[in-house]
């Protein structure tokens, strides 16, 4: 049994059947890491020690006989923008380099009281701005399927980490696709829920009103056992609410209304990928769904307003990186002068382009023209699935217009960059839930599906990816 490919639900039923331990468990995924790292570079740091001191724990909690909770002893990664109390917490940058984490994120605090073993940080896009783990300060994440390739972004780290057999679950976070992507470019599972239904006490922020934490798993069950474990309220996090009790249900897919918007097939798809997925829906209706098209008309000005929302909002979260109160510092002469050369030096290009952009789209005689207006257009998107939703349970399409791209090829176009996120922004702009699962390869290169739920219908979307797993 080679212990680092098993799945969460079957590492725990190995645990309780004493045919290996936690311990055992956590030290093949160092040895994995160990032997893997140096070419694909998913994790920056490591906590060995602590880790298999808790896994240590939680096998003497099992010789005594004790009911343990599903994540008990399973090892699981952490992106590097979500604080673990006494790790370095760097966001991938520069500036955070050295930056030790005071305190431990709700999530994280949640799945240690849930046994859960944290074996490192891993690498993102620097503060979590961009589509490909290109733009860490610390180096580019790759493909665990072609190293050639990007593993998506920002939580590339958080799924190559999975794909690579690092880790049997991830934490990452999500503001314009930044875990469906990497799930759909690795071939994993990956969960961007409901907003406010996840704490983000602990996450560096970046948008607020965008950022949701969710997990990135081998399997769909998988991400259920994690979303279960680190949802719900949080005092610490006025936004976070309780999900409603309500939505546990048995799914049966010959009830199921599925929408499929018209507008997420035209020209700039990859034809291998409108294929696998077209594929993927008609499995849907062999097993009975009604598929529906709908209409989702405000989809091409979602990708304009977020990248004015996204960088306003970033600009405001990232002033406090001054180079006074915490993180990298540029000792000069006069305050002016530390404030514009540590943050000139502290930041990469990509950050400082989007703070550039967002100061820009805030300022007087501005703020009408760009972010008031956005924000009208966010509320059109709103209002599209809103009334999308009146005629169907769910929605479906890629999760990414493109295969896996090559390391560099993007990186000087900011522009189609940013048309990587086409399919996804739209959903944070609404504050939905949505699931990447895995429906297909072209060669060796994975293909994602997306599933666009209703607020808190999490558990539907679960069940409807399952569907298709299975199969």
């Amino acid at each position: 049994m080679v212990l680092t490919n098993l799945t969460i639900l079957q590492a725990h039923q190995g645990l309780k059947k004493k045919e290996f331990s936690a311990v055992e468990l956590c030290q093949a995924h160092f040895n994995n890491i160990k032997a893997r790292n140096k070419e694909i570079f998913a994790y920056l740091s490591l906590r060995e020690d602590q880790a298999l001191d808790e896994a240590k724990k939680i096998d003497d909690l099992i010789a005594s006989g004790k009911n343990l909770p599903t994540l008990a002893g399973i090892p699981m990664a952490m992106k590097d923008n979500i604080l673990v109390e006494g790790m370095k917490c760097t966001a991938a940058s520069r500036i955070l380099e050295n930056y030790i984490a005071p305190y431990d994120a709700t999530v994280v605090k949640k799945l240690k009281e849930h046994g859960a073993v944290i074996l490192g940080k891993v690498n993102l896009d620097e503060f979590a701005m961009g589509s490909s783990t290109e733009n860490s300060s610390f180096g580019p994440t790759r493909n665990p399927h072609d190293p050639t390739r990007v593993p998506g972004g920002s939580s590339g780290g958080s799924a190559a980490a999975v794909a690579g057999n690092m880790a049997l679950g991830a934490l990452g976070s999500d503001t314009g696709g930044s875990i469906r992507l990497p799930a759909s470019f690795c071939g994993v599972v990956g969960l961007k829920p409901t907003y406010g239904v996840v704490s983000r006490y602990g996450l560096m922020a970046f948008a607020s009103s965008l950022d949701q934490i969710g997990p990135i798993t081998k399997t769909v069950e998988d991400a259920k056992i994690i979303f279960e474990a680190v949802r719900g309220k949080d005092k610490m996090d006025s936004t976070s609410m309780e999900m409603p009790e309500t939505d546990i249900e048995n799914l049966k897919i010959d009830n199921l209304r599925i929408g499929v918007p018209k507008e997420y097939f035209v020209k700039g798809i990859d034809p291998e990928v409108e294929k696998i997925v077209k594929s993927a829906i008609k499995k849907y209706e062999a097993a009975g769904a009604k598929i529906v098209e709908v209409s989702l008309p405000h989809t091409e000005y979602a990708l304009p307003a977020y990248y004015i929302i996204n960088p306003s909002e970033a600009s405001a979260n990232l002033a406090r990186y001054d180079g006074i109160k915490y993180g990298f510092s540029k000792q000069e002469k006069s305050l002016l002068d530390v404030y514009l050369k540590s943050r000139g030096e502290g930041f990469g290009a990509e950050v400082r382009r989007r703070i550039m952009l967002g100061t820009y789209a805030l300022s007087s005689g501005y703020y009408e023209a760009y972010y008031k207006r956005a924000q009208k257009v966010r509320t059109k998107v709103i209002e599209d699935f809103n009334n999308a939703f009146k005629k169907v349970d769910m929605i479906i399409t890629p999760t990414s217009p493109i295969l896996p791209f090559k390391i560099g090829e993007k990186i000087e176009d900011p522009l189609s960059m940013y048309l990587v996120d086409v399919y996804t922004v739209s959903i944070n702009l609404a504050g939905l839930p949505a699931l990447s699962v895995p429906c297909g390869q072209v060669g060796k290169l994975p293909v994602g599906l997306q599933l666009i739920g209703q607020p808190f219908k999490e558990n539907q979307i679960f069940e409807a990816a399952s569907f298709l797993e299975k199969l």
